[in-house]
């Protein structure tokens, strides 16, 4: 009979720290310890995991506030005091560590620093580096794209756009412009206008 291994804390850790960014960090480790190693004996760690859980996904998707960071220490420091094996103390430190990062506070700000929470990120093309050639209206199968394609011998196009409350933010836009006049931009930059 072949037994799935369980994984370790030390394990998930590792894998969380191949992340960049310290929130994302520290959402693959909870949800990691809440899907393998936690054992769910004692209230403090497991309604404490499930909803640092829950708060660190309000965060990365760009919902998060101050009362989720004071939460997240509350929670932190109980699971620190109260759990019962060592797994749960070592989660709590881990969460600790990383809420004393600015990173966290960059995110509440609306502001991913290493540019991996597609939440606080926006594709935003450059009217100045555009041809209007119409191959990322034809890429993007969300309709995030407005605009217009420009034909020889015509005026009085509508520039294209990416319509940010309909994009998903896959990237589909990025490798069919020829001119690189789509850019990636923290959501809470001012948009570049052409020289």
């Amino acid at each position: 009979m072949d037994e799935k291994k369980e994984p370790k804390v030390e394990d998930i850790r590792a894998a969380a720290k191949a992340r960049g960014c310290r929130v994302q960090q520290a959402l693959y480790y909870v949800a990691g310890f809440l899907e393998g190693p936690m054992c769910g004996r004692c209230f403090p760690c497991s309604l404490g995991s499930f909803e640092a859980k829950r708060r660190l996904e309000n965060i990365a998707g760009g919902r998060g506030a101050e009362a989720d960071l004071i939460a997240l220490k509350r929670i932190a420091g109980n699971m620190l005091e109260a759990s019962m094996c060592k797994k749960g103390k070592d989660t709590a430190r881990f969460l600790l560590e990383w809420l004393e990062t600015e990173a966290f506070r960059s995110h509440i700000e609306g502001r991913c620093p290493e540019g991996e929470c597609a939440a606080l990120l926006e594709y935003r093309v450059v009217p100045a580096e555009c041809t209007m050639c119409g191959l990322c209206l034809a890429a993007c199968r969300h309709g995030a794209i407005l605009g217009e394609q420009r034909k020889p011998f015509l005026s009085g196009y509508l520039p294209f756009e990416i319509r940010q409350k309909r994009c998903v933010k896959c990237g589909d836009c990025l490798p069919v412009c020829p001119e690189g006049a789509i850019e990636v931009v923290v959501a809470a930059e001012p948009a570049k206008v052409g020289d």
